[in-house]
């Protein structure tokens, strides 16, 4: 069920309708219930999968908090073993056969393993993640092991985060289901408008830029360097509406019922460096793996070298999880020395900004740092979105050349899509460096207020692309 379908706003209407209705002690069951129809209305054979490592995590829990010693750590990995192999199964046995499949043809011999015909579950690696989540936190002692399967399920299962994050923590969720959340009107508005600024997000910006984007990287071999890199721009702020916009919408969905979520999103394209935009970006993937994969590895207390390594390691598993695929691989590569060479570099960088008196001028050095990293990002999302390996540096190629003149299809469409950019720009801007100044969507006049989102709601009718288009990070 899609958050930008009329199915999902009169799914939501009536969850939410009872949610308040009903008595506290039966409300985790409708938001269980409700989670269960929810997934369930894309593949409903899929929920089994789902079942299956609920009932693993919720037992390995239990058995690592009454077990002492070695015999913990075999629970433990047994039900990482359970999660990542559902994962592998799913989302990479095909893909890992089909790289076999090369190397056995390029030495003159057969693949005799098959291929499975299964389609990928949707937000596998979103709840598959928070599953393990619960399981190495109740390992490590900081949760407790949760008795109520009901709730435990709903843990893994809460509709609003439950397809594409953000990724919960146990000891930041769990124990909400148990509060009591009244009726408390300025919360609910404040949902609300943060879920139709996620929808405008979606609808307006990310939805009119796709079609722009999906035209050109679709057919790349057709179009010239300005028109991809108009169109690799595009998917930069396409992908960040995208994927901010349906965490928006999540974040606002749970506010509503009285629910708080983690922030998945802090307007990454004012960051001024690599570590800092994956500080800003899936705030809570990027903090998942810092938690349970980089301070595993050592973390920073290390040999340099080693450090270095842990750092790229993440980034390249980092994409992977993104997609069986070697763009995705690449692009996590890619990021991963972009962060280990500017630790590297810090010093020349430094040293630079004197030379040429930059650091006389911090908002202009800020201002190209800013730029420098929106370039840099924009360069490994080219291996994000490209089909496959090859067009990737195709378009590369093309984009270095500095050939052409920018394709610009639909008029309109392309007037649409730079507005929207301009408006995110204009508001993203606002909340980065002038929050005391005037407001129009949180301003204490009313009348101000209702018309700015009035204002939203309008545009989305007009200007929005309601074809019911899919999230991009459904795919994951």
């Amino acid at each position: 069920m899609l958050f930008n379908s009329i199915q999902f706003a009169i799914f939501f209407v009536i969850v939410t309708f009872i949610y308040f209705t009903i008595n506290h002690r039966y409300r985790w069951f409708l938001l269980l219930a409700s989670s269960c129809y929810f997934y369930m209305v894309f593949v409903p054979v899929y929920i089994l999968i789902l079942g299956f490592t609920i009932i693993v995590d919720y037992f390995a829990g239990i058995y690592l908090e009454e077990t002492e010693g070695k015999k913990r750590k075999v629970f433990l990995v047994a039900s990482l073993i359970a999660n990542i192999g559902v994962l592998a199964v799913f989302k990479y046995y095909n893909f890992l056969n089909g790289n076999l499949s090369v190397f056995l043809n390029d030495i003159g011999f057969q693949n005799p393993i098959p291929f499975l015909s299964i389609i990928l579950p949707i937000g596998l690696s979103f709840h598959t993640f928070q599953a393990m989540a619960y399981t190495i936190e109740v390992y490590r002692g900081h949760q407790k092991a949760e008795r109520h399967f009901g709730i435990y399920a709903l843990y893994v299962m809460f509709y609003p985060q439950l397809v594409a994050g953000p990724i919960e923590r146990p000891q930041n969720l769990i124990h909400q289901f148990y509060e009591k959340h009244i009726f408390e009107y300025s919360r609910i508005i404040e949902g609300l408008q943060l879920m139709l600024w996620g929808l405008f997000k979606k609808i307006v910006i990310a939805d009119r830029l796709a079609i722009y984007v999906n035209a050109i990287y679709n057919n790349s071999e057709h179009h010239n360097g300005m028109t991809l890199l108009v169109a690799t721009i595009f998917f930069a702020f396409q992908i960040y509406c995208d994927f901010s916009g349906y965490s928006d919408i999540a974040i606002g969905a749970a506010k509503v019922m009285g629910f708080k979520l983690m922030i998945n999103f802090n307007r990454p394209y004012f960051s001024s460096s690599i570590s800092e935009f994956w500080k800003r970006w899936h705030i809570s993937l990027s903090s998942w793996f810092k938690d349970y994969f980089y301070i595993s590895l050592g973390g920073n207390r290390v040999s340099v070298p080693r450090w270095y390594f842990n750092l790229f390691f993440v980034f390249l598993i980092s994409g992977l999880w993104h997609g069986a695929n070697w763009t995705f691989i690449i692009w996590g590569a890619l990021n991963g020395f972009y962060l280990v060479f500017a630790i590297i570099t810090q010093g020349l960088r430094d040293k630079f900004d004197v030379l040429t008196g930059l650091d006389r001028f911090p908002r202009i050095n800020h201002t190209i740092q800013i730029l420098t990293t929106f370039c840099l990002a924009c360069f490994a999302w080219i291996f994000f979105r490209a089909n496959n390996v090859t067009d990737a540096f195709n378009i590369i190629e093309k984009i270095f050349s500095f050939s052409g003149s920018i394709y610009w299809m639909d008029p309109y469409s392309i007037a649409y899509s730079f507005f929207g950019i301009v408006f995110l720009i204009i508001v993203d801007s606002k909340k980065e460096y002038y929050r005391g100044s005037f407001s129009f969507f949180n301003n204490k006049n009313w009348i101000v207020r209702n018309l700015s989102y009035a204002m939203l709601i309008i545009l989305i009718v007009l200007v929005g692309v309601l074809d019911g288009g899919q999230f991009i990070y459904f795919q994951f």
